[in-house]
């Protein structure tokens, strides 16, 4: 898929002035959001970036926002769909560390936007987050081969794809309804603490499974 059905050049234009954080970490956090709620208005996501200490974008890149999440709401939504989903990623026209960094950037929003909408999950989906996080960790710089190459990338890549298809099963909730904006009851544990008696959940019934294809990628390239 190239650059302008993917929507990357699309996106590279809209959001030129704006540098927060990179375009593939922005559609990874409104990916991650998508997976779980019903997609916001534009007030919706003023309130989503100011809550998340960003800058607000000018109109034009908060309308293409608003417009991508309501579309990637509606193809989670269907089973059929949510398949043809893709990251914001650029095509294999550009370097293969623009394209790793990309997707890392990708998943490291990913994380961030589903992290806040303190969605339970079971134990397969903890695994699955937990494989993302380690491509969102990949150290690499401009000047390094990614090792396992095209290849590598490519497992990697339709991984990552595979996330929000697998974690949109689930009923859909308004972002008003998130801690994030709703507040959390004065008991309610922060997600920090949430996070980390999943690790200890995860690590206290962790059994040894076969490594499948795209994990043993991941060993090749990630750090330990």
């Amino acid at each position: 898929m190239n650059d302008n059905i993917s929507g990357w050049n699309d996106w590279s234009s809209a959001f030129a002035d704006w540098t927060d954080i990179s375009i593939s970490e922005l559609h990874g956090l409104m990916t991650g959001i998508m997976t779980v709620c019903h997609a916001p208005d534009m007030a919706g996501w003023q309130t989503l970036f100011s809550e998340l200490s960003l800058s607000e974008p000018d109109e034009s890149a908060l309308t293409l926002l608003t417009e991508e999440a309501e579309d990637t709401s509606f193809q989670l939504k269907d089973k059929d769909d949510a398949y043809a989903y893709t990251p914001l990623v650029p095509d294999d026209e550009h370097d293969l560390y623009e394209r790793v960094l990309a997707l890392k950037n990708w998943s490291s929003g990913f994380l961030t936007g589903f992290g806040v909408t303190s969605t339970a999950l079971n134990n397969d989906e903890n695994e699955m987050l937990a494989d993302l996080s380690r491509i969102a960790s990949i150290r690499i710089e401009p000047d390094d081969e990614f090792e396992g190459g095209e290849e590598a990338y490519l497992q990697l890549y339709e991984f990552a794809r595979m996330v929000p298809v697998s974690l949109s099963v689930r009923q859909r909730k308004h972002v008003k309804e998130l801690p994030l904006i709703a507040g959390l009851p004065l008991h309610a544990k922060t997600a920090i603490e949430v996070a980390q008696e999943r690790e200890q959940m995860r690590e206290q019934e962790h059994v040894n499974k076969p490594i499948p294809p795209v994990v043993d990628a991941m060993n090749k390239n990630l750090p330990s």
